[in-house]
This record gives C-alpha cells, structure tokens and sequence, in this order.
C-alpha cells in the first residue's frame, strides 16, 4: 500500500503534519481532484485523508464527486476537521469515514452550517490563515468562560456577534472592536477576553486534522506490517 494522500492546509500546516507521519501531502481541495482520482485508480488498496478543501478561492469538491471515490474498492476515504467533516457526514453510509470532534458536532446536529469551518487562507505557501473558523471561535470563549476569563453573558454575545459577520472578515481583532461598539457595558470583559486569545488561541480544527494523520499513519503501519508478515 502506498502513502496515504492527505488533502491539507490551512488546518494543520504540511511541516506539523509530516513530523508525526510523512504522507503525500496535497493543498486544499478543488472540484474535479477527487474525481480524477477515482479515474486514476489503479492500485489494490489506497487511503486517502480530506481535511481542507477551497471555498472563496475556487469550487470545492462537490458530494458527488467525493461519493465516486469513496465507492471504489479498496478505497479508505477519511475526512475530519474541515470540509472533510460536511462530507464524511453527508457520506458516511456510503463507506466514508469521519473522525474528531467537528465531525461528531454535525452528525448530531449541534453545527449545521458550512461557515462553522469556512476560513479564507493564503493561496501559497503553507496557507497560513486569514480569518478564523467559527468552531475555533466557539471553542476559544467556550474556553474562556471556562477559565473564569469572561462570564457567561459576554460569551453569548460575542458568539452571536462573531456568527454574524461574513466568515471572512472573521478575525479577533475585528470581532473585539465591534464588540466594543456594540457592548460598552461589557468593555471589561472584552478586554480581558482580547489579553487571553493573543497567547491562548487553540484550534478544534487542527486538533482534528492531526487525528486523521495519525488515524492514516496507524492504519498504514498496521496494513504494511501485514502485508509484509
């Protein structure tokens, strides 16, 4: 079995990915990369990981054309943490696999909306970001409140706030000077939240796309040493 092929970035940058396993790493995907390779099909077994794919920059792969590979004998398809989430739920009872924790916040329904992990990232390089996901922001005052950095109120209503404005133009600093405007009776709160996100940022998404890499470098291993039993 040959490496596996894992659609990647901005989620989880290739350099993080390729020190826990050395995949064949590709950029986000497109409409037509996963068509073409079901058409190029030609191997017994292959695995496939789709994490990132386009949504400003070009057309994203289409349900359909993801469906075509993931019906293909031999075919491990995997999604998590980004647009591999939407699709590993829209296709999961057709053979699709989806891990993490985005992943099982749409298949209950707790998220339904695609611009929970639309981001806009730079076309080149290591598609460094360019606004942050809504999950990531939910996660991050979820964490907040949790840590006693702001209540509860200020937490709800830097949510709706954050949902409200076109995912890219979704960034910290944005979110924060709107809030002021909107919210001077919670200027406090606001403040403390922007002191703890310049050096506490986490992400649910990369969380996620690291466990499809080591869900695919696992399944590589142990399908290798069989093979070579």
């Amino acid at each position: 079995m040959g490496k596996p092929i894992i659609f990647l970035g901005p989620s989880l940058s290739h350099e993080k990915a390729r020190k826990i396993f050395d995949a064949d790493y590709r950029p986000p995907a497109r409409k037509g990369d996963f068509l073409r390779l079901a058409a190029d099909f030609d191997v017994v077994e292959m695995a496939i990981g789709f994490v990132d794919g386009v949504f400003l920059q070009d057309y994203p792969p289409t349900p359909i054309e993801v469906y075509h590979l993931a019906r293909k004998d031999g075919v491990l398809l995997v999604g998590a943490a980004s647009l591999g989430a939407l699709r590993a739920v829209e296709l999961e009872k057709f053979g699709m696999v989806g891990i993490g924790k985005i992943f099982q916040l749409y298949k209950t329904g707790k998220v339904n909306a695609d611009d929970e992990v639309a981001v806009t990232f730079a076309s080149e390089g290591d598609y460094q970001l360019q606004s942050e996901a809504m999950i990531d922001i939910r996660y991050n005052l979820y964490l907040a409140h949790k840590k006693g950095v702001i209540n509860e109120k200020a937490k709800s209503m830097l949510v709706r706030l954050a949902k409200e404005i076109y995912f890219p133009h979704r960034k910290y600093t944005y979110i924060l000077e709107e809030a002021r405007n909107r919210y001077p009776m919670l200027e406090s709160e606001i403040n403390s939240f922007g002191s703890y996100i310049r050096s506490n940022r986490k992400s649910l998404k990369e969380m996620d796309a690291i466990r499809l890499v080591k869900y695919l470098k696992e399944h590589y291993e142990s399908t290798n040493a069989i093979s070579t039993r």
